[in-house]
């Protein structure tokens, strides 16, 4: 080959080396994000959709730039550990967890990998040392469950003042139980009300709780936040139709059928969520990023309901709804 020829030949070469996009050499990198939820797939899937549109306005692209590995405990919170520790061991950058319960198991797991909690009832019941300065691996958004349900107490005796016992419907098995019936008992002497606390830790034991309700003449039941029970207000919202109870609880329950709902939005907790994620990503420490307690609530209505029941909503919980179900 003469000299000629292979100076072309060079020159052709580096002519197409340049030409090359530098992505076509290094494809995006694959940032792998682990999801722990204490409910089920079915059940959480709306929530788990508004992480995702979350994680997509900040760029993330499952299959392009992220993958997201799901573990589900089904209601069942003794399964957590095992499943937060089979994330751990995949290595993921990110663990997003649902609930107290779920948190309280991925911290158990690990004091290395990020935690983000879209949502847990109280994150001062010894996951963080503070909301302000949080420490350790864990952030995210967190609400008060007790107060939470003090104040569904209260509007249930708004909008039934004839009501005298009332019952509440709980997981004993919820770290945050404890506190939340300290709660709501002394709210409920000052409502004059009588407070009956009925037991439930799996779907099973949901007919057996509403037949007893329907026993012991109760007027109205507040539902409290729980994951196991979260995931299963279609159900409740059906049992307190066939025992005619009025029902309050999260916005979901309302949705489902129930009376009427005070709590809050889960969806906007989850979007939210994708902003912890992002931040973490790209390198900031957990421990500093202050916690976020939820800020949006929501009194949601549910006027079919209540025409079924004979219930008419005072004007006074009308005028403070945020969405009303015809």
């Amino acid at each position: 080959m003469n000299k000629r020829r292979k100076l072309l030949i060079a020159r052709g070469e580096g002519a197409f080396t340049a030409s090359l996009p530098s992505s076509a050499q290094q494809p995006p990198k694959m940032r792998l994000i682990g999801f722990l939820g204490t409910g089920t797939a079915t059940g959480m899937a709306s929530w788990v959709e508004a992480l995702r549109a979350g994680l997509r306005e900040l760029g993330y692209v499952e299959g392009k730039n992220i993958a997201i590995e799901f573990r589900w405990a089904d209601g069942k919170y003794e399964r957590a550990p095992a499943l937060a520790a089979e994330l751990v061991r995949l290595k993921v950058e990110v663990l997003v967890t649902h609930g107290t319960p779920g948190t309280f198991a991925a911290k158990e797991a690990t004091v290395t990998i990020p935690i983000v909690m879209a949502i847990a009832g109280d994150a001062v019941l010894g996951l963080v040392a503070s909301l302000a300065r949080p420490g350790g691996n864990i952030t995210g958004s967190t609400f008060f469950n007790p107060e939470l349900a003090a104040k569904r107490l209260e509007l249930l005796k708004e909008t039934l003042p004839r009501v005298t016992r009332v019952a509440a419907l709980m997981n004993p098995d919820h770290p945050a139980m404890g506190p939340t019936r300290r709660a709501m008992e002394p709210a409920a002497q000052a409502l004059k009300l009588d407070l009956q606390l009925f037991d439930v830790r799996g779907p099973a034991d949901f007919e057996g709780a509403f037949t007893a309700m329907a026993a012991k003449r109760i007027g109205g039941v507040v539902v409290v936040e729980d994951g196991m029970i979260n995931v299963n207000v279609a159900v409740i919202a059906g049992l307190a139709a066939k025992t005619r109870l009025p029902a309050i609880g999260l916005p979901e329950l309302a949705e489902a059928g129930g009376l009427m709902a005070y709590g809050v939005s889960y969806s906007d907790a989850y979007r939210r969520a994708a902003v912890f994620v992002d931040k973490i990503l790209k390198g900031a420490k957990p421990g500093d990023l202050p916690i976020e307690r939820a800020a949006k609530f929501e009194t949601v209505l549910n006027l079919k309901t209540a025409k079924a029941l004979g219930i008419k909503f005072p004007q006074s919980i009308l005028v403070r709804a945020d969405r009303v179900i015809e």
